[in-house]
């Protein structure tokens, strides 16, 4: 009410004031203030931050440029006033802004503040629904006084605020406990001094209301921080932590939690009780009485929560003693137990929130590294059946001192080795003990457990170190995962430290496994911390070769140390050798550092492999030396390398055969590599080498045919990974694996049985005497084949006669079941057993399709490193076979993942490479045979989405050809030929570029001419337009030479689709510039002069169309028009256009009936304006329609049932407005003019009042009146009279019973076209007296308008008919008026605009 008071007030003008009759009196004094000073109040309200922020400064700055004026009254009064808003977002807004507005003027006494809100918003006589708005205003404004800083310092108004508070504390429904939390606020502000008279007045001295709220009990704490002394002569000694108080402050702290529990907060009562008990030394019993006994006894996840934030903010505060206290008691396993079980998406996660406090607290605390690591080793030990709680990628150990993070690593290794048990805080949840099985969970398994995340957790530590700093502790991790991977310990040296360190649990196979995988993740990471720091620093080593010769030491100590897989004589000497050949490429120039270092990546990952798989990767180490020494042996470069002996591959097919056979592993790092080496010797690369790679992304090669690449999976190799998880997910696990093996066995069941088991099932039957064939409901031996347990009781009605089924003795029947089920028993195995080759057979598709993704990436090295080899020419039809191929079988991730991969690499690294062969050499005639190839093959495809990437690759080669030089002794004999052909032309720059270049348009023409004919001949092409617009925009002399194909195929005896697709052809290549360079002008006015002809040959059935294709031609033939008329007019060429413009005249009765009528609206309304846009260019204005006559036309052409319906809502007779005689009469007399042509005669229901002021120089057919001769002979072409006198006389005119309309002159014309309304004959007779003309239709598009341009006087002028030359000016003229936005208004400015305009000479 307030905010509507003040914007009446405001809104009123003294003018309106006093005309309105009001009081001359302003009791608010509005009048005197600017609207600016006004606006100020209602910015303040508003919800953007940066507005309120604003208008507060701005409101500030106003009042200290007028400090006695009235406005601070008003601005005071207005913002006391604000504090009681309905709106709940604003009282804050008006809050603040009060409390700088004191802040800022300090001369305002803030107990007169005070008792102005309390006179305003007083709570004794407010009324009932307005007491909330009250409640609130009274609360703001404390907050307001004491926001501004000054309240803490008024005794006297501090006094009051805290009295105010008090009642308003009452208020509870209203308010809650925002007035308590206000006083406790502003006392936590109050000094010592003050305390003393405030004290009393605030606090009872009764223990009872003290633990009564969290409110008053944060007040008795905040009194015994401030004034002890006070506190204990007002209530006495007071015992907080005494046995009768705990269940007290458990029920006081439940009340904090559950008023927080939306803003997932600590309350601030529950900080200070704990800092108490550390004052008082009571927090031992506090910690177990009150948090664990207490709060977490109550099962309310609140409490609970209270209880984790307590945990949290009380880490800088403990001790080491009573952090062990805390993080060894029954709160931190039920956080363990909350992050276990806390999984769903819809659960609350308290992890982040405790990883916030956690990673605050170690950044606050550096200078300490013991605390540091109490605290991470305290969370670490939270286990769940030994796997710790926290993930192994816990993120605050980046907040540990260097100290820290040592004692750390080493705690880790420590508990590696020698598991304490004991020691971890171990939980299991309610399901886990429910499912306690004493075989499986022993302390085996929680050592596997243990240990498996602890390598884990070791290597995500490298992860998040930094390089140079840290490099002692990598080393010491790496050291680490390797020797316990591959290594075990015979004797202890202190050569070696890790042979020093003993297992108190002997390591198992599997622990083994999980420490090499995670050390080859670690491999990766040093690799690839050591490429980016390599550039920095290029004297280290790779962490690759340290390790390397740490692996060398250790097979030296053979005494002290055995490989747990020995090597063998072979193995140790490949071995020998590779640190041989590493020592050689350390002594490398700098020029083959590069390939030298990708070579030396790769030899120390297949050494390091040699612990892993010893027999694969020795021989893979010969082979690679001898290939690194032929390689960095050659020094020139070649694209096809011969080896001396004819018997032995050259080296770049066996190092392609090798990093093939590394890519079949599904490791990350060898990936990499294989790409560095590759890159370094893709330009070594031969046809053969090439072909390898070939062979394994070719999707029709079966998977036996190529046996030389083993595809290998390390996720077989740890089967009991998955024991990470807890026992429920196991359950429900093997539950799920259940149902879906019941479900495939039904489905196995209910499927046709093969022919051999029925045999033996009938065999069975006939040995037991239970098939009976005599009648003719015979054993059923899919139902008898439902199960292993089937007998004789399963088989249907009318199987077995009653009389056999009793002749069958007991033991007979026994016999009979137990060969039954035996047969079942086995046809299960073999339905198991095909189930499972199933399986296989589909695990290793989708394996090899994981291998042909890596395969790719050489792919795509080498089409990125070498655009410009030939051999890159031979990947198009492989990749195109790869992409047809997993279009058809796109099902599965691994295939989209394939195509995707294989499509970006075509289409972005090689056909838009800036870069590409350029030397063809002698494979010309093959590139022509493949670009046919291509062609053939995209016309035949069933989907046009394969087509195009296969016309892309044919367009690719068109450019390799295109940019390849001829030879020079071909481009003479070409330059003499045209010399001798033409020798008074000059060939342009289209032509020159083609004599120079490889293409050969006699070989290139037929292939596209064909497939451009089958394009426009065949029914369901697979071609596009784009194609071959893309092909013509690249190549304007190929389709120089297609184009005559085009045109012949836009008339004829043809598919009206494969008409308009010509039609669209052309329209869209004849702007192209580059194609009218390749044409001299008479040729070019030739061409635009037959597809003139072959256009208006199409639109004499213009209007005439039926099906969805014929519309479509049509709208295509009109759209090449257009696009001609453009052509036309901006090369100013000279084509007679008389022809088509007596066609579209005469097409012009079809299409306005069509409109009329509303066949096919959206097509024919489309139509409808390009054909205009036509008639525009010709010279022949669009006439005005209304949307009236069309609904008119409509309701003439209804059946009388119709109208009956439609008059249903329409006002009857007695209650129509009478029309007047003289109306009625020229009604009559324009009703000729109306209902001229083909129309229907109007009905006369709905018509408006129109007077008729058409003469007969009216413009019935939509042309100008200069077009006819006798037209032109009546009406004087200069204006005799100005337009009102015309507009008057013509009144007269028609009202003396002259109607222009019989004049013979005009009655030859009235047969053309259709007559418009008088409305409209009105409009075009006021422009056509004054300029001859018809005035332009304002809803034509104006994006047709490019080329419209008037046909200039020595081009298409010069064909058209004389009558149009005397109004050519008064046409241009009205032309460029009517571009002008003014034409798109409405009313009496547009037609004085238009008047004005035509008067200008």
């Amino acid at each position: 009410m307030v905010e509507m008071e003040g914007r009446k007030a405001e809104a009123m003008s003294p003018g309106e004031a006093t005309k309105s009759g009001a009081r001359p009196a302003d009791p608010h004094g509005l009048l005197k203030h600017s609207r600016e000073f006004l606006d100020f109040f209602w910015d303040i309200a508003k919800p953007q931050q940066e507005t309120r922020l604003e208008a507060t400064e701005k409101l500030l700055e106003y009042l200290r440029s007028r400090p006695e004026g009235s406005e601070m009254k008003y601005a005071l009064k207005r913002l006391i006033a604000g504090l009681g808003m309905g709106r709940e977002t604003a009282r804050p807004c008006y809050s603040l802004a009060l409390a700088q507005l004191l802040q800022s003027f300090e001369d305002i006494p803030l107990c007169s503040i005070l008792q102005q809100i309390q006179e305003k918003h007083d709570l004794q006589k407010v009324k009932k629904a307005m007491m909330r708005p009250a409640l609130f205003a009274n609360l703001f404004g404390v907050l307001a006084l004491f926001q501004s800083g000054r309240l803490v310092k008024d005794s006297e108004a501090l006094m009051k605020s805290v009295k105010l508070l008090q009642v308003l504390a009452q208020h509870h429904n209203h308010l809650q406990e925002q007035p308590q939390k206000a006083l406790v606020d502003i006392l936590s502000e109050v000094p010592e001094a003050m305390w003393q008279e405030v004290l009393p007045k605030v606090l009872k001295a009764d223990l009872n209301s003290v633990l009564g709220s969290p409110e008053h009990l944060e007040l008795f704490l905040l009194a015994q921080q401030k004034v002890p002394a006070k506190l204990e002569k007002l209530m006495g000694s007071v015992n907080l932590f005494s046995d009768e108080n705990i269940p007290r402050l458990v029920t006081v702290l439940k009340m904090a939690a559950t008023s927080v529990k939306k803003e997932r907060k600590l309350p601030a009562v529950a900080l200070d009780l704990l800092r108490l008990a550390l004052q008082e030394n009571k927090f031992p019993k506090f910690w177990n009485e009150v948090v664990e006994q207490g709060l977490l006894k109550k099962q309310f996840w609140p409490a609970s929560y209270l209880c984790f934030r307590l945990l949290g903010a009380s880490l800088p505060l403990l001790s080491k003693k009573q952090l062990q206290l805390v993080m060894r008691g029954d709160l931190i396993r039920h956080y363990g137990e909350h992050m276990v079980t806390a999984k769903f998406p819809s659960q609350f996660k308290f992890a982040p929130e405790m990883n916030e406090y956690v990673g605050t607290f170690l950044e606050g605390c550096r200078d300490d590294p013991e605390k540091q690591l109490a605290v991470v080793v305290a969370f670490t030990s939270i286990t769940n059946q030994g796997l710790p709680v926290v993930p192994t990628f816990w993120r605050v150990v980046r907040f540990l001192s260097a100290p820290a993070l040592k004692g750390y690593v080493t705690w880790l290794r420590d508990m590696f080795l020698q598991p304490d048990l004991d020691s971890l805080v171990d939980f299991s949840t309610s399901n886990q003990k429910k499912a306690q099985d004493a075989s499986i969970h022993g302390p085996e398994r929680a050592v596997f457990r243990l240990r498996k995340w602890i390598i884990l957790r070791l290597v995500s530590i490298v992860d998040s170190l930094h390089l140079e700093k840290e490099e002692a502790l990598i080393e010491e991790v790496a050291r680490f995962c390797f020797f316990h991977s591959f290594f075990e310990t015979k004797k202890p040296t202190s050569q070696i430290p890790e042979t020093e360190q003993r297992f108190s649990f002997p390591v198992e196979g599997r622990a083994r496994e999980v420490v090499s995988s995670a050390f080859f993740s670690l491999l990766q990471t040093l690799s690839t911390q050591f490429r980016q720091a390599s550039e920095q620093n290029q004297d280290k080593q790779p962490w690759t070769y340290r390790l390397v010769q740490f692996a060398d030491m250790l097979l030296n100590h053979s005494r002290n140390v055995t490989p747990l897989t020995p090597f063998t004589t072979q193995q140790r000497q490949a071995w020998n050798r590779m640190l041989q050949t590493l020592e050689e490429l350390e002594a490398r120039s700098s020029e083959a550092k590069a390939k030298a270092t990708a070579f030396q990546h790769l030899l120390l990952l297949v050494g390091i492999h040699l612990f892993k798989s010893p027999t694969e990767s020795c021989d893979l180490l010969g082979d690679i030396q001898t290939c690194m020494k032929k390689s960095l042996g050659e020094k020139t470069r070649r694209t096809r390398s011969k080896a001396t002996n004819p018997q032995e591959p050259p080296w770049v097919e066996v190092l392609v055969e090798i990093l093939l056979a590394l890519l079949a592993q599904p490791s990350h790092l060898i990936r990499q590599v294989a790409r560095s080496v590759f890159s370094h010797i893709c330009s070594h690369l031969t046809p053969r080498a090439l072909q390898l790679i070939l062979d394994v992304l070719n999707p029709e090669q079966s998977p036996d045919e190529d046996d030389s690449v083993v595809i290998t999976d390390d996720s077989e190799r740890q089967p009991e990974g998955e024991e990470d998880k807890s026992s429920e997910s196991e359950g429900k696990n093997s539950e799920s694996e259940e149902s879906s093996g019941e479900e495939s066995d039904e489905e196995d069941r209910d499927g046709d049985v093969d022919p051999g088991f029925r045999q033996q099932l009938m065999a069975v039957l006939q040995a037991g005497q239970a098939l009976v064939s005599r009648t003719p409901g015979r054993l059923s031996l899919r139902a008898c084949a439902r199960g292993p347990g089937c007998s004789l009781a399963s088989v249907p009605q009318g199987g077995v006669d009653d009389e056999d089924d009793e002749e069958l003795g007991d033991e007979a029947m026994m016999a009979l079941d137990q060969n039954l089920a035996s047969l079942f028993a086995e046809q299960k195995l073999r339905i198991q057993a095909r189930r499972d080759e199933k399986n296989k057979l589909q695990k290793e598709k989708v394996l090899r399709r994981d291998f042909q993704i890596r395969v790719l990436d050489l792919i795509e090295v080498l089409v990125t490193k070498q655009p410009e080899n030939p051999l890159v020419l031979e990947l198009l039809e492989p990749l195109l076979k790869i992409i047809r191929c997993s279009m058809r079988t796109s099902s599965t991730k691994q295939e989209q993942d394939l195509l995707h991969k294989t499509a970006r690499i075509f289409t972005h690294h090689l056909c838009r490479s800036r870069h590409y062969c350029r030397d063809v050499g002698n494979c010309m005639d093959t590139l022509y045979t493949q670009v046919e190839r291509l062609v053939q093959q995209a016309a035949h495809q069933a989907d046009s989405s394969v087509a195009l990437y296969y016309f892309n690759a044919s367009l690719y080669l068109l450019r390799v050809l295109k940019g390849n030089t001829a030879d020079r002794s071909i481009c003479k004999t070409q330059k003499k030929a045209k010399a001798g052909a033409k020798p008074s032309t000059k060939p342009k720059g289209a032509e020159v570029a083609q004599a120079t270049s490889c293409l050969d348009l006699n070989l290139v023409t037929p292939i596209y001419s064909s497939a451009l004919s089958s394009f426009l001949t065949k029914r369901n092409s697979p071609l596009t337009v784009p194609m071959f617009l893309s092909l013509f925009s690249r190549h304007p002399m190929l389709c120089k030479s297609l184009l005559p194909i085009v045109v012949q195929h836009v008339t004829g005896q043809r598919r009206p689709r494969h008409q308009a697709q010509a039609c669209l052809l052309l329209q869209k290549a004849l702007p192209i510039r580059e194609l009218r360079l390749c044409f001299e002008d008479p040729e070019w006015e030739q061409l635009i002069g037959q597809i003139l002809a072959k256009v208006t040959e199409n639109l004499r059935a213009l209007g005439e169309a039926q099906t969805k294709s014929e519309h479509l031609k049509e709208r295509s033939s009109l759209e090449l028009l257009n696009t001609l008329f453009r052509i036309i007019n901006h090369e100013k060429l000279t084509v007679d256009l008389t022809a088509v413009r007596a066609v579209l005249q005469s097409q012009q009765q079809n299409l306005q009936h069509r409109v009329q009528q509303g066949e096919h609206s959206t097509g024919s309304s489309r139509l409808y304006d390009l054909y205009w846009q036509a008639m525009k260019i010709l010279g022949v204005q669009r006439p005005k329609s209304e949307k009236k006559d069309a609904k008119e036309v409509l309701s003439a052409t209804q059946s009388p049932v119709s109208m009956k319906r439609k008059k249903k809502g329409f006002l009857p007779e007695t209650k129509k407005r009478k029309k007047r005689k003289s109306e009625v009469t020229t009604q009559e007399d324009a009703q000729p003019a109306a209902t001229g042509g083909d129309q229907p005669p109007s009905t006369g229901k709905k018509r408006k009042r129109k007077r008729a002021k058409v003469t007969a120089q009216a413009q019935v057919n939509g042309t100008p009146p200069a077009k006819s001769p006798a037209t032109k002979s009546q009406t004087p072409e200069p204006p005799a009279k100005t337009p009102k006198l015309q507009k008057k006389s013509q009144k007269l005119s028609q009202m003396n019973g002259m109607p222009a309309a019989k004049s013979p002159a005009t009655k030859s014309l009235a047969s053309e076209p259709p007559a418009k309304t008088p409305k409209l004959q009105k409009k075009s007779q006021k422009l056509s007296q004054v300029n001859g003309v018809t005035p332009v239709s304002p809803t034509e598009p104006a994006s047709e308008k490019q080329y419209q341009k008037e046909l200039p006087q020595k081009g298409v002028s010069g064909k058209l008919p004389q009558s149009a030359l005397p109004q050519k000016k008064a046409r241009l003229r009205l032309s460029l008026a009517s571009r002008s936005p003014s034409l798109l208004q409405s009313g009496a400015k547009k037609k004085r605009a238009q008047l004005r305009k035509a008067r200008k000479p």
